[in-house]
């Protein structure tokens, strides 16, 4: 066995169970990883520099072959369900075996790094695979040990990354021939059956929702940014609500782009870099993500190229899901260190398509945790079979793919935190208004940004408010550089009466959707916190 090192430092991967027949390239460099993706066809270079790749048939995560193992150290605190399915150890071994023995075979790529910037709350994690492209997506999301720190390098997780391997459902206790396996006693990954290399990223964000809690942090699904006086924002959102393209203001400082961890310092990314959607991406609307679909170092997934290595990010024929993995430092106006202080503002992105919600509310702490809970966005008419008009979509805590433990919990750590440093807690909606999609008109961004900034630099504080008579929420009556027609849903809509039972109706889904999924698990305060029907 020849070990290819970046540094003098070796490693044996006999301790991880592994025999490797074949070369172990140890923490390799962008250029060795490119070179060897090349020469084995596992990707093609484009124009600029970008790698670009096919991840095959799945081109998005698999959540219903996602299981956490049931096992004596977590089985009391795991939020068992159609989220974390249970695999018992027997077959996780069973499994293990598999993987180490198919992984021994062939030429691999180890990646040591990171999650967690705040060095309270990090984990020194470990990326095994036999695919050079998906260590350099690890490399590139996860956060990059110093020398000194990748001399010393313990790992505390562990990722067993085999995607050409596939499970057998009879005998591995699988659904279905993919995998993604969390053993959350041993911070030990299983995934195989599918080359996505997001499984990769979303495993360990799914490990630190787990241990994050245990150490008194609180884990989130959100994107952060500073302002120059240190002005922390936080941004919860689920795709399309806008979340990257309102986080990425070139007058603040970017944190991070998707996970973060809020710990007694303040708060921290968890990763290192960006994993950006780029269907359709233009230099014009995103300039700094469009910028990095040009550059060395770059890995771009399911994205269309021709044969003279041209781009095309508006062809949708492989997938919707086309993505960019680059380095955080490719932003120009990232933060080096991936921490600030504690947030003065919390925001809850939604992309109400029923044309409903106001541009902008401000809530309360008990209906800061309401909406938290309910992590509402919409699905729009058109993008599945049979969805003739917009569909509500509740994600839990904005995040309930990756959430371990009950959602409880992760509102208690909400609430504990509103309540120690005090933030203001906003609602923006940046979907729709004048009626619902296909009747209205999406929210004129510059508008949500002009409103959204005002609320981070405090001058919302003076203005006036109204309580909305169904949600109960306080809705400014003005805002800077702002048609205050446009704070008042209602009066955009040609037929109020309308408005007024779509807003009636869509009050009664929230609350129905509260009360079964949360009914006695909250504050009662909380649960009357939210619509009033």
């Amino acid at each position: 066995m020849a070990i290819v090192t970046e540094s003098q430092s070796s490693i044996d991967l006999a301790d991880h169970g592994i025999h490797a027949a074949g070369r172990v390239y140890s923490n390799p460099t962008t250029a060795l990883l490119y070179t060897q993706a090349l020469r084995r066809r596992e990707g093609e270079l484009a124009e600029g520099g970008p790698l670009v790749v096919d991840t095959g048939v799945h081109t998005g995560r698999s959540p219903k072959d996602k299981f956490v193992v049931r096992e004596p150290g977590s089985e009391e605190r795991i939020w068992w369900g159609d989220v974390n399915q249970e695999l018992s150890e027997d077959h996780f071994e069973h499994l293990r075996e598999k993987v180490v023995a198919h992984l021994g075979g062939q030429d691999l790529y180890v990646v040591d790094a990171f999650a967690g910037a705040d060095p309270a709350h990090r984990i020194a994690v470990r990326v095994i695979t036999a695919r050079p492209y998906h260590a350099l997506f690890a490399n590139t999301l996860f956060i990059e040990p110093s020398a000194q720190e990748r001399s010393d390098f313990e790992p505390q997780a562990l990722v067993l990354h085999a995607p050409a391997l596939e499970a057998d459902p009879e005998t591995d206790g699988t659904r279905s021939a993919t995998f993604v396996v969390l053993h959350p006693s041993r911070n030990e990954v299983l995934i195989g059956g599918t080359f996505y290399a997001g499984e990769i990223k979303k495993a360990i964000f799914t490990l630190m929702n787990d241990r994050l809690p245990l150490e008194g942090a609180f884990p989130m699904h959100c994107s952060a940014n500073v302002g120059l006086e240190g002005d922390v924002a936080i941004f919860f959102g689920l795709s399309g609500t806008g979340k990257t393209t309102l986080s990425a203001d070139p007058e603040r400082r970017l944190i991070g782009d998707d996970e973060h961890g809020w710990g007694d310092a303040g708060v921290f990314n968890i990763e290192g870099g960006c994993y950006a959607k780029v269907i359709r991406l233009s230099s014009e609307a995103e300039p700094e993500i469009f910028r990095t679909t040009r550059t060395f170092g770059t890995i771009l997934e399911n994205v269309i190229v021709d044969e003279n290595g041209v781009l095309d990010l508006d062809d949708d024929s492989k997938t919707e899901n086309t993505r960019a993995a680059y380095k955080l430092e490719q932003v120009s106006n990232s933060l080096p260190s991936k921490r600030a202080g504690h947030p003065r503002s919390v925001v809850f992105l939604t992309a109400d398509a029923f044309g409903i919600l106001p541009p902008i509310a401000r809530l309360s702490r008990d209906q800061a945790i309401f909406y938290f809970l309910t992590g509402f966005t919409a699905k729009l008419a058109g993008t599945e079979i049979g969805v003739t008009e917009p569909q509500p979509t509740f994600s839990t805590c904005f995040a309930a793919p990756f959430l371990p433990q009950p959602p409880s919990v992760y509102a208690r750590m909400l609430g504990e935190k509103l309540d120690a440093h005090g933030p203001a807690v906003w609602l923006v909606n940046t979907g729709w208004t004048g009626g619902a999609h296909g009747d209205g008109r999406r929210m004129p961004i510059d508008a949500t940004r002009r409103m959204l900034s005002a609320a981070l630099a405090g001058e919302l504080a003076a203005v006036g408010y109204r309580e909305d008579p169904v949600f109960g929420f306080e809705v400014p009556t003005s805002a800077p550089g702002v048609d205050s027609k446009l704070l008042d849903p209602r009066s955009t809509w040609s037929d109020q009466d309308a408005y007024d039972r779509k807003a009636r109706d869509l009050a009664r889904k929230f609350r129905d959707n509260f009360e079964k999924r949360f009914a006695g698990a909250v504050d009662e305060s909380v649960t009357a916190a939210g619509p009033r029907i």
